[in-house]
């Protein structure tokens, strides 16, 4: 290993690729079409800044920079003194290398790197001997021990019950108590009061709840089987052995994870690998016993010890990393208010520290059934809870610090002016002080991170426009492949901030209708919300502009393959998405160059997307194979014989460098400073949009 600080998680690889980050790397693009290989790096300290225009040189920690030059320094030099191979030699070694390896650092020290084959080898003979003992266990036990087990998992599902029963209304809660529907961001340790603590005491009342009901049920059966013991032995017995029932449990759940993890072959398993594997040593080597003569006793600290001591040295470093990315990316469902619930980021947090709280603390709570500090631990848990709301209640604590703000609201800096000269222009009779109601404070926009209801009624009052309307000539035949229909031309006019463009709308009177229904996809994003008129559309683009998707054979072999031509006309700069849940792999092609080769492909949300930017004596005719899935869409009606909705096979945008008539005189009327389509530098006002449908 030539890093001196390694740190890395396979944990953020599993996320990244599963397509939960809906987002992609800057080296993407040259790994896929080039096949070069090669390290590509992000500081995510601060996400929720992260990518915007609010992101500063002075955000990164000095920490991380120099982190990051003392690993690349002996990087590099152990590189230099390395024979790699080159350009696409090194394909092969990613897919036996990076690709099926599973790595994870141990508090920045050591870096634990495997093959995923060796992996599978591991977590199938754990599995295997796991069910093994299990099995042993219940045969030696009899019925009593199977029906113990079943009650034992009962008091699991109960756990995850209570605890997400009790961590979820708070998510629902804030929003209606706080001013703002995220309060803990500027302070994420919040979360603990706020969510941990609900989750926790959720957690034990719902294993307390099962381990009750196991005790009533070892009371029963027990009863007959220890007639020789005092009552008072009999009643320690049953609650030290319904006490391991619920600590066994905490196996079961980590294994069926585990099971799951290597079915899907995910890298992450190995978290399930050591909860399961460490406490499961510890309980073995100190507490368990195949005799059923031996009566249980009760369960020794060290076991508990000795047993998550591993399990939390390696993820809890990930846990809480994972926690604050979550915190950081909830913040930007807050940047656009009304596009989601205010409520949506605090449940996500709350589904995640409940999850956590259920999967580590398992082990731990099963200690607190017998412990005569159970109602010391509820009471102080309950008074942090109490402490966070009111801390959360009395704004004594800021929900974003000043850069998190301006990520969610755009506000700006608020520059006091001196007191003292405002108190000699008052007294001088040159300014008047008059009350002015909570609700009519302009300056909150300014000064305060507000939710869109309130943002939208102060631009209002101070006669705002938004300055992110971009304004854009659409001609559609997206949904006409095939026909020989008159494409739809009409001009967009959309936004990427809260707002609902009425007073935009009304001041450039050009027939423009608004709502949720005018749904447009740009291939590259969709607008949720715009505005369209069709009103006098004019001319400035002919038929003769409309690129053409066109299919040139079509056959079926050991797999489908499909060619397509693609003549973009008078456009160099366009998109083009390729349906991946039907599409397997393709080959794009210009003047028999390969621009984009087969194999490799990435995806996000379902769609792979390719964006040309040419200059003037750029290709506009390229040419597309296909490889078709084995499970390819044959029909658009389902089993039932009903018609369903299906996604097209491509969509293709083409950009033209050309103002229309229509398009000219709303822009007339808007500000100058008003973003435009397309890049700032180079926009692009006349969009073409075309598909090709599955069933074509």
């Amino acid at each position: 290993m030539a890093a001196k600080y390694p740190s890395g998680q396979i944990v953020s690889q599993d996320l990244f690729s599963s397509g939960v980050i809906k987002s992609a790397t800057d080296f993407q693009v040259y790994q896929e079409v080039a096949g070069l290989s090669g390290l590509d790096f992000a500081y995510m300290d601060n996400t929720a800044v992260y990518h915007t225009k609010n992101d500063k040189l002075k955000l990164l920690k000095p920490g991380s920079l120099q982190h990051l030059g003392e690993n690349m320094l002996a990087f590099l030099l152990q590189t230099a003194k390395s024979n790699l191979p080159k350009g696409r030699a090194m394909e092969g070694e990613e897919k036996t290398g990076h690709e099926t390896a599973i790595y994870f650092d141990i508090l920045g020290t050591y870096m634990v790197v495997y093959r995923q084959r060796f992996a599978n080898l591991l977590h199938n003979s754990v599995i295997a001997q796991s069910i093994l003992i299990w099995v042993t266990s219940l045969l030696v036990g009899g019925y009593p021990a199977a029906v113990s087990l079943a009650l034992s998992c009962l008091s699991v599902v109960l756990m995850w019950i209570f605890s997400l029963g009790f961590s979820i209304p708070v998510g629902f809660l804030l929003p209606l108590i706080s001013s703002s529907p995220m309060p803990f961001v500027a302070n994420p340790w919040l979360v603990v009061g706020l969510f941990a603590a609900p989750a926790f005491l959720g957690a034990l009342t719902g294993q307390h709840l099962g381990y009750l009901i196991l005790h009533s049920y070892l009371s029963h059966s027990s009863s007959k089987r220890m007639q020789n013991l005092s009552p008072g032995i009999q009643a320690n017995v049953i609650k030290f052995e319904a006490e391991r029932w619920l600590f066994k449990a905490g196996f079961v759940q980590w294994l069926v994870l585990l099971m799951l993890g290597n079915y899907y072959t995910i890298g992450s398993s190995y978290v399930a690998l050591v909860w399961l594997l460490s406490p499961a040593f510890a309980y073995g080597f100190l507490e368990a016993t195949l005799s059923p003569v031996r009566l249980p006793r009760p369960l020794k600290t060290v076991t508990l010890l000795l047993g998550i001591s591993l399990p939390i040295l390696i993820s809890a470093g990930t846990f809480i990393r994972m926690a604050g990315v979550i915190i950081g990316t909830a913040v930007r469902f807050d940047r656009n208010p009304g596009s989601t619930p205010e409520w949506l980021g605090n449940v996500i947090i709350a589904v995640y520290v409940a999850a956590v709280i259920c999967l580590t603390m398992v082990y731990l709570l099963s200690y607190f059934h017998l412990s005569g500090a159970k109602k010391s631990i509820v009471l102080s848990t309950c008074m942090l809870f109490g402490l966070s709301l009111a801390v959360v209640l009395s704004g004594s604590v800021p929900s974003f610090t000043e850069d998190t703000a301006r990520a969610v609201n755009g506000v700006t800096k608020h520059i006091e002016v001196d007191c003292h000269f405002i108190q000699e222009k008052i007294a001088s009779g040159c300014m008047t002080t008059s009350f002015i109601n909570l609700s009519d404070q302009l300056a909150d926009i300014f000064t305060k991170s507000l939710r869109g209801p309130r943002i939208r009624y102060i631009c209002n009052k101070l006669g705002a426009y938004d300055l992110y309307a971009p304004v854009v000539h659409v001609v559609d035949t997206a949904e006409k492949y095939g026909e020989m229909q008159d494409p739809r031309s009409y001009i967009s006019l959309f936004s990427t901030t809260p707002g609902n463009l009425k007073k935009e709308v009304k001041q450039i009177n050009e027939g423009f209708v608004c709502g949720r229904d005018k749904v447009l996809d740009l291939v590259t994003f969709s607008v949720k919300y715009g505005c369209l008129t069709n009103d006098d559309i004019g001319g400035g683009w002919s038929k003769s502009d409309i690129p053409v998707l066109h299919v040139d054979s079509d056959t079926e072999g050991n797999g489908r393959t499909t060619q397509i031509s693609i003549d973009t006309k008078v456009s160099t700069r366009w998109s083009l998405a390729i349906n991946t849940e039907e599409i397997e792999d393709f080959l794009f092609k210009a003047n028999s160059d390969e621009l984009v080769p087969a194999d490799g492909k990435g995806s996000n949300d379902g769609w792979h997307i390719i964006q040309f930017s040419g200059g003037k004596n750029s290709p506009t005719r390229f040419d597309l194979t296909l490889f078709w899935r084995k499970n390819y869409t044959k029909s658009a009606h389902n089993a039932d014989g009903q018609k369903t909705e299906q996604r097209p096979l491509l969509k293709l945008r083409t950009d033209v460098n050309r103002l229309t008539p229509k398009a000219a005189r709303v822009l007339m009327k808007l500000p100058s400073w008003c973003s435009q389509f397309g890049k700032s530098t180079s926009p692009h006002n006349l969009a073409f949009l075309t598909s090709l449908p599955v069933l074509f």
